[in-house]
């Protein structure tokens, strides 16, 4: 993997460079929060490894700005002793993991795997939602004749339609943000979210959804929830996703 590490240390950031290079990754160095940002969005690594103390931008706000640029990153935090409060805090934000100075070689492989496995995962999630239609959006021959005709009608009018299979939880939970904002980017008056029949939906994915809904509205879009089972249109109308969006139940008939 690619992977970036920021520290404000140049011993530890020769130490990381060694030892990934032998664990067969490929570092990247930045001596600074703010040469971390520019080096994450000139090489866009596979992980970044953050101290969390740090001058200037620390590694909280590193971790909160690669977020914020893309959801699905993943970002191992570097803590000392005594940071057991701001590691839960950066868990929170969904870092992927942290690991304590002085850095250990079996936790840093631990972390790394935890961090593939969560891409991995994301990778599955990005087949399983995606943006399909919109705006400068090249409507792929696999989405243009698969399902039903809400791809192809809603593209001609306009909206953007962002496609969901699968199941929506925590791991699509990233994924399901970057591809709304994607939608978003385009433009488009409505944002079409269009839903197999069986897909199922959590706790975690019903609170995402509900946010973006209410995101999309404040933003002036409009946003239509399609094909989702008739139980599924009845919890979004209880939790009030329908307040904020108009909900079409699959025709069960279908």
């Amino acid at each position: 993997m690619r992977i970036l590490v920021i520290d404000d240390e140049v011993p530890t950031l020769k130490m990381f460079g060694l030892l990934l290079e032998a664990l067969g990754h490929a570092p990247v160095t930045a001596e600074s929060g703010e040469e971390g940002l520019i080096s994450f969005d000139r090489e866009r690594p596979d992980v970044v490894l953050t101290d969390i103390k740090m001058p200037g931008i620390d590694g909280m706000d590193v971790l909160r700005a690669l977020k914020e640029a893309d959801p699905r990153i993943e970002v191992i935090v570097i803590t000392g002793h005594g940071d057991t409060e701001l590691a839960i805090e950066a868990l929170h934000l969904d870092a992927t993991d942290f690991i304590n100075k002085p850095v250990r070689r079996e936790a840093l492989e631990h972390a790394l795997a935890r961090a593939e496995e969560r891409i991995r995962l994301k990778r599955a999630k990005e087949e399983e939602i995606r943006l399909v239609a919109g705006p400068g959006v090249e409507l792929r021959d696999a989405d243009a004749g698969a399902g039903p005709d809400a791809i192809k009608d809603t593209a001609q009018d306009g909206a953007a339609v962002v496609r969901i299979r699968g199941t929506v939880n925590s791991p699509a939970e990233p994924v399901l943000r970057h591809v709304f904002e994607e939608a978003l980017l385009t433009g488009a008056p409505t944002v079409v979210l269009d839903f197999e029949p069986s897909v199922s939906v959590n706790g975690a994915g019903i609170a995402v959804l509900a946010e973006l809904v209410r995101h999309a509205r404040t933003l002036g879009r409009a946003v239509r929830i399609t094909g989702v089972s008739a139980n599924l249109s009845t919890v979004f109308d209880v939790v009030g996703i329908a307040h904020n969006a108009t909900v079409e139940a699959a025709n069960p008939l279908e």
